[in-house]
């Protein structure tokens, strides 16, 4: 499932940490890539420096994590501490697929990649992020703030930036529900289940949804 999660960060938010990050030293993104990835990966990616990862972390993981279709599409078991990347002109990142286990104090399984675009469009030309899907190669260059979730398992790629400089920060979400057909299933019917509840809380259709919704979480969920 490719989503397009709107307005994760707002205006004040992003200044915040657009600031951090113009006054941040970046080094080479292949540093931080396994073997197959650092044949196509040229980017730079945010320099170790904890002060600043830790104030950028609060801004914009505490922000993501409360993001309602976030929590309904996502079900996060786990999330990992982003990475914040920076493209300027001839950079791009080749096809490629995420690692299947993110190694970490505690590793995890990597089920679904999250992009935050930290840049306006107008800032910069080429830079989308193009996902292969079975309906074809899906393209998303979305306005600052905004974020995308698509399968980590997808064959995706960053197209070569031609002018500008392309700011995002990435992260990866272990699913409380591994199979991304069933995450789909659920996250439909509770978009269902929401609006019965909202709208007809006490009435017979909406117990029984609800009913199924959580029932089905509870026989899919691996904890």
């Amino acid at each position: 499932m490719l989503l397009i999660l709107h307005r994760v960060l707002d205006h004040d938010t992003l200044s915040t940490v657009r600031h951090l990050l113009d006054d941040a030293y970046f080094m080479d993104g292949r540093l931080s890539a396994g073997m197959a990835a650092r044949r196509v990966k040229r980017n730079e990616e945010l320099r170790p420096d904890r002060e600043v990862i830790e104030r950028l972390n609060d801004l914009v993981m505490n922000r993501l994590v409360r993001h309602p279709e976030y929590r309904s599409a996502a079900m996060p078991l786990r999330v990992a501490a982003p990475y914040y990347a920076r493209y300027t002109e001839g950079m791009t990142y080749g096809d490629h697929t995420d690692d299947p286990i993110m190694m970490a104090d505690e590793p995890y399984r990597s089920d679904i990649a999250i992009t935050v675009f930290l840049s306006e469009p107008a800032e910069y030309e080429g830079g989308e992020l193009e996902i292969r899907t079975a309906f074809g190669r899906q393209t998303v260059k979305l306005p600052a703030g905004d974020a995308v979730m698509y399968p980590a398992s997808s064959v995706h790629r960053v197209a070569p930036v031609t002018r500008g400089v392309r700011l995002v920060a990435v992260t990866w979400v272990q699913s409380a529900i591994r199979d991304p057909a069933r995450r789909e299933i659920l996250y439909e019917l509770n978009q269902a289940r929401e609006a019965l509840l909202r709208e007809s809380p006490e009435s017979d259709v909406a117990v029984k949804i609800n009913h199924a919704y959580v029932n089905l979480v509870r026989m899919w969920a691996e904890l």
